[in-house]
């Protein structure tokens, strides 16, 4: 318990600390946030300017985190090792993408199929590297390993795992559309996760998830880097994470979620990002067959902006919505851990 405590105060210092100095360093250099054109036109006076890259204090919060508290009493483990990374590569991709936005000060960064390229690469790599370096169960899952019984075998693990993590980091990519909405949503995803895996670490024997202490760790940290960005990041929003950070976020929640063994468990988890991505799938197929639009702009939360609710009210009734899905997860997972040890015991 002490090293998830000290994960998620190093976390909370460093994003914290490190936010406000990235936010003078952006301004000073003129470091902003391109607006799109065909987006809410309010944001074009309330939003430009907004330094962006924000992502970038918000992953060094976990990796320093990640790395100090595993100093103490602790051991580097090649899952945790392995999921960090994937965080960190999914990151550089994002930054790459920001990097170009700001060059050419226009809201269209790296080329479709160049940016999922390298999501595929960074899912790729993650997936590979689980199922040949640790001992990841490689069945479909929804609150432990053996929930289901079928076996995707090592292949069809890659395939899936591949599938949720590029899934994942757009889904989150796409909420990040207002202040502090996809950071307030991802820290009740995280602390799902940390109780989660430290409910596996405290119960080994019913989850068999030997490093779930470290994917603990590692969720912990990102609780408190997201604390300490949103204190920047909340409405009005001094800084973006950027496809920097949101990418990241995504990233981490799906390999916590394929790390854990509870990958059908995740999209209950993040409702609100399965939500958001599936109104603008709705959208763009209702469009391109009727010609006509479902909602006045996708993904939703700008549908209710455009439909007169202030930016604040958006946020925080999608940030409830997003702490009811997350509490409703850890009631299946911890209902279900009532019936294993019932039949065990």
């Amino acid at each position: 318990m002490i090293r998830l405590l000290l994960a998620t105060a190093i976390g909370l210092t460093v994003s914290l600390i490190g936010t406000r100095f990235l936010i003078r360093w952006l301004s000073q250099n003129q470091v902003s946030q391109p607006i799109q054109d065909d987006g809410v036109q309010a944001h074009k006076t309330t939003k430009a300017g907004t330094p962006t890259f924000g992502g970038l204090a918000l992953v060094a919060g976990v990796v320093i985190a990640y790395v100090i508290s595993d100093l103490y009493n602790g051991i580097y483990t090649r899952t945790g090792l392995i999921v960090l990374l994937a965080i960190v590569g999914s990151s550089a991709v994002g930054f790459a993408d920001d990097w170009i936005k700001v060059r050419r000060a226009r809201n269209l960064g790296l080329r479709a199929r160049t940016k999922a390229t390298g999501q595929l690469i960074v899912a790729s790599a993650f997936a590979v590297t689980m199922v040949t370096l640790t001992d990841v169960h490689t069945e479909l899952s929804f609150t432990r390993w053996d929930s289901i019984g079928i076996d995707l075998g090592p292949v069809g693990w890659c395939i899936w795992a591949v599938l949720v993590i590029v899934g994942t980091s757009n889904a989150v990519n796409l909420t990040d559309g207002l202040d502090g909405l996809a950071g307030g949503s991802s820290l009740f995803a995280y602390a799902a996760f940390t109780a989660m895996a430290f409910w596996m670490f405290s119960n080994v024997g019913i989850y068999d998830v030997p490093h779930a202490l470290d994917l603990a760790v590692i969720a912990a940290a990102m609780v408190g880097s997201l604390a300490g960005f949103l204190w920047w990041n909340a409405a009005p929003a001094m800084i973006f994470m950027g496809d920097t950070g949101s990418l990241a976020l995504g990233t981490g929640l799906a390999t916590l979620a394929l790390a854990t063994n509870t990958h059908l468990l995740l999209p209950i988890i993040g409702a609100l990002f399965v939500a958001e991505t599936l109104s603008v799938m709705i959208q763009v197929a209702v469009f391109k067959r009727t010609g006509k639009r479902v909602f006045r702009i996708a993904p939703i939360h700008h549908h209710f902006e455009m439909g007169g609710w202030p930016e604040t009210r958006v946020i925080i009734r999608f940030w409830l919505l997003a702490g009811f899905s997350s509490g409703l997860a850890l009631g299946l997972f911890y209902a279900d851990f009532l019936s294993i040890r019932g039949s065990v015991f």
